[in-house]
């Protein structure tokens, strides 16, 4: 595709003409350089040949504002010239010309410049929109790994972190801190006769007492670095980094009230006539020695005692 914008209408002409035996070129041309860049976005040659001297504009102008327009900036420019001039032919690829040629030029040379600078600029897009395709693809695969890492590291029902990312968080907090000597606080939460709430309500109805229960969890795990986990069946979980075991109390009695003012019915409670839960918690320094399973086996033993001491209650070991 090449646009031709020259003033004179005998130069169009006769470059017309010598293209005519092209048959997989395109000829279009413009006598108005006032309108040349709104032609060429339009048309969108692969080559424009460009005259130097026109009324109105001077060639030059016109290169710099093809260049200027994003629609235009890459499309190779062959500047036609009446005359050699080493001055005026650097001045040209100084505006952002491709080429240079005296007019008229040979017909042989003049055809193949315009394959050759053709050529290069379909090359040009198509790396352009490999590139494009690339960063699309590297983009799609980049969000899609994201995804499969959260619904591997997720609990399907609930949307809270599985018992896989569970172990895999506490063991790396374990580790930081005993490296830095501070305190890590675990609470284990269980709802309360929730085998007697399946069996009056149904397991449609029990699960949706977990997503309810676990969106209170999530919303108190107020800081980044705390981790809310389905722990499995009923029981949940709170990994709470750099906590004091009087805060971690606090948030557990708040996550207890805040479920128990869900006023979720459940006419087999043995607490009452809503669903409840009980919380067992710790807050310890890691020692060299121990295993991060130690902190879950504390949590539970203040959770089965808080079983023992009639649910819905916060029970804290050490």
């Amino acid at each position: 595709m090449v646009l031709l914008v020259d003033d004179q209408a005998m130069v169009g002409e006769a470059v017309r003409r010598e293209l005519e035996p092209e048959h997989d070129i395109d000829f279009h041309y413009c006598a108005k350089p006032d309108e040349a860049v709104a032609v060429a976005e339009r048309t969108r040659p692969t080559v424009i040949l460009q005259d130097l001297v026109m009324p109105g504009i001077d060639g030059l102008t016109l290169v710099r504002r093809y260049r200027a327009n994003p629609a235009t900036r890459d499309i190779p420019i062959i500047v036609l010239s009446t005359k050699e001039d080493p001055l005026m032919k650097s001045a040209a690829f100084a505006a952002g010309a491709n080429d240079y040629l005296v007019k008229l030029p040979d017909t042989i040379e003049l055809v193949a410049r315009i394959r050759y600078h053709s050529r290069s600029y379909l090359n040009l897009q198509q790396r352009d929109e490999a590139y494009r395709a690339l960063r699309q693809s590297q983009q799609q695969l980049l969000e899609t790994n994201l995804e499969l890492q959260r619904l591997t590291n997720s609990d399907g029902l609930t949307g809270l972190s599985n018992r896989r990312y569970f172990d895999e968080y506490l063991g790396a907090e374990w580790k930081r801190a005993n490296r830095e000597q501070s305190q890590l606080a675990l609470l284990m939460i269980d709802v309360d006769s929730f085998k007697a709430y399946n069996d009056t309500y149904g397991h449609v109805a029990g699960d949706e007492v977990l997503r309810r229960v676990a969106a209170v969890i999530r919303e108190n795990c107020a800081r980044p670095a705390d981790l809310p986990a389905r722990f499995g069946g009923e029981e949940f979980a709170m990994i709470l980094p750099s906590t004091t075991p009087g805060g971690a109390r606090l948030l557990a009695e708040k996550v207890r009230r805040a479920i128990e003012s869900l006023q979720v019915p459940h006419s087999g409670s043995l607490v009452g006539q809503h669903v409840t839960v009980s919380i067992g918690g710790t807050a310890i320094v890691p020692g060299a020695d121990l295993p991060f399973s130690r902190i879950v086996e504390i949590a539970d033993a203040g959770l089965y005692q808080a079983k023992r001491n009639g649910r819905n209650q916060v029970v804290m070991t050490s």
